[in-house]
């Protein structure tokens, strides 16, 4: 998923944003890049409420997402790597389909804690709506102590300049918010625009790198964002707490309970309530069971990758070049022929995935 060239460490933070144009049937893809980033973001994901749990990515969490009430297509939503911290924020007050559509999360770590918005407008929404109702979300949750990250695509063109342009500048300006993508992220044939972007806090945010990545999923490029100098608790692995039991430590605790006299229930003195007799035994109770069933901390490492075989991972790498070629060229057989190998390799994942679960 990550475009070659960019290196992910342990201390930096990548987010990643792209209008997905339909997320169905491109989650295992998506999966398929051992750097992967720690925060997915989508714009246009034409699900529907009752379609949100069948799809998932492999190794995240659904944090947070909006779905239109009316009308088809559009939404946002952000997936986020297992393992890290965060909280939902609630937006939906804010948002109206096609006008704006928003969802916002608090991501939290040891050295950096920030909130993360997408958002998405289609070119004929309402524009002064779009504005307000932005304005109205940002103020509405605490951004004096935290970073806010609002990706997503806005439908206004940063490569020209132009009204609505000026005023969302005017917006963020008073967040201390910059547009930050200074590359095409949709491209057809020779026209290129720049209507998707990331706008950050410069002054709290100073070191970071901003890439397109090209994958072909959509005809909107991903714009990847990552912030360095953070400390994120390790990925590629989970700590699960369970208890500690077998034959032996079972007979074992029987043994404890068969000996205990239960003075602390029987030996109380005074006629004490019913509740005072059972918080005595509950306790002696619960002494002797934790003795016998400790908790035990162990690592479960990630393997959800090893159906990725070396031939899919290069099939995946033609895809995306036939993209490419296929963007700049007006060749009609190319074109059949990049759809015709798209659905393919969708095929030819999707028989790895069925042969990997029996």
């Amino acid at each position: 998923m990550v475009n070659d060239n960019c290196n992910l460490h342990s201390n930096s933070l990548t987010i990643y944003h792209q209008n997905i144009c339909g997320l169905k049937g491109k989650t295992d893809e998506l999966s398929m890049s051992p750097n992967l980033p720690q925060i997915l973001c989508f714009s246009e994901h034409h699900l529907k409420h009752t379609e949100f749990e069948q799809i998932n990515t492999e190794g995240f969490k659904l944090c947070t997402a909006y779905c239109r009430q009316a009308t088809k297509r559009g939404g946002v939503r952000i997936f986020i790597q297992k393992g890290l911290e965060y909280s939902k924020i609630d937006v939906h007050k804010y948002c109206k389909d096609q006008d704006i559509e928003i969802c916002v999360l608090n991501l939290k770590t040891t050295t950096f804690s920030s909130h993360i918005m997408v958002v998405y407008s289609t070119p004929t929404g309402n524009c002064n709506l779009f504005l307000n109702r932005l304005d109205e979300t940002i103020k509405s949750i605490d951004t004096a102590n935290l970073n806010l990250i609002l990706c997503g695509d806005i439908n206004i063109d940063y490569f020209t300049e132009n009204d609505r342009k000026r005023q969302l500048d005017s917006l963020l300006q008073t967040c201390n918010l910059t547009g930050i993508v200074t590359f095409p992220t949709r491209s057809q044939g020779t026209c290129s625009t720049m209507i998707d972007n990331i706008f950050i806090d410069n002054s709290k945010i100073p070191n970071y790198t901003v890439s397109p990545f090209f994958n072909g999923m959509s005809d909107h490029d991903t714009q990847l964002l990552i912030v360095k100098d953070i400390n994120l608790q390790s990925q590629g692995h989970y700590v699960y707490v369970t208890r500690s039991m077998n034959k032996y430590s079972i007979n074992e605790f029987k043994i404890s309970l068969s000996y205990e006299t239960w003075v602390c229930v029987f030996g109380l003195n005074n006629n004490p309530d019913v509740d005072t007799l059972f918080n005595s035994f509950l306790n002696n109770y619960l002494g002797i069971f934790h003795n016998h069933f400790p908790l035990r901390k162990f690592i479960k490492r990630d393997n959800h990758t090893s159906w990725i075989t070396p031939g899919i991972k290069i099939s995946c790498k033609h895809k995306r070049f036939l993209y490419l070629c296929t963007r700049s060229s007006d060749d009609i057989s190319l074109k059949k022929y990049y759809k015709q190998y798209c659905k393919t390799l969708e095929q030819t994942i999707n028989n790895a995935l069925n042969s990997l679960s029996k």
